[in-house]
């Protein structure tokens, strides 16, 4: 009886945990496009037939399916933009493949939505709260990763010693939104991901030492 038990236990929550995972998948594609707020569990459980006593089993009221939504779409853009990324070697390389990396992420439309973090931190950026500090804590995390890699460059001689890498980190990742938001106004236009590649290169050409590798080329 007790195998029965903590056989039956355990097949609840491997489906639980299933349709958890189906559930989140939906939700990020949402919130892409219609934001955190066009989250409900109404929709979810009409969009993907699961009953709504299920989903508020799982996840309770809006704001923690928003949460949850928030920490599913951060393990999507670490495995698409930041695993890329580390892969390659530290300094220019790893700078460069960042900014592949993320440019091909917005591109291929990772979220249908373009970049998830821009649409749902332009939304709740000025509405304090559990949902915007979760999404100012993940804006953090990734600026200090995108400094931290131009420290890298310029500890390794690849950057000039006078390079602000907190003026950098930010200039890039500048050109990286704005690339995702115009492609977004002109009905998916690559030429954007280009001109953003260009201001890249351009930026990181005037910085580089000597000698450095030029992973552009």
């Amino acid at each position: 009886m007790t195998t029965m038990t903590a056989e039956t236990t355990d097949g609840r929550l491997r489906r639980g945990e299933t349709t958890r995972r189906t559930v989140l998948k939906r939700a990020v594609d949402i919130a892409s496009i219609q934001g955190l707020e066009g989250l409900s569990i109404g929709k979810l459980a009409g969009d993907l037939e699961i009953s709504k006593s299920g989903l508020f089993a799982l996840f309770g009221a809006k704001e923690e399916l928003q949460l949850a939504t928030i920490r599913a779409a951060r393990r999507i853009y670490a495995d698409a933009v930041v695993a890329p990324a580390m892969a390659a070697p530290a300094g220019l390389e790893r700078l460069w493949a960042m900014t592949e990396a993320w440019l091909v992420y917005s591109q291929t439309r990772v979220f249908p939505g373009g970049c998830f973090f821009a649409k749902a931190t332009h939304d709740y950026a000025a509405r304090p709260g559990k949902v915007r500090d979760s999404l100012a804590a993940a804006n953090l995390e990734w600026m200090e990763l995108v400094e931290k890699t131009v420290v890298e460059a310029r500890e390794l001689g690849h950057l000039a010693a006078n390079t602000d890498a907190r003026q950098l980190a930010f200039e890039l990742n500048a050109f990286y939104e704005g690339a995702n938001l115009i492609s977004l106004l002109r009905d998916d236009d690559t030429s954007a991901y280009d001109l953003a590649r260009r201001s890249v290169q351009t930026r990181l050409e005037a910085l580089a030492t000597s000698g450095s590798p030029r992973p552009w080329e």
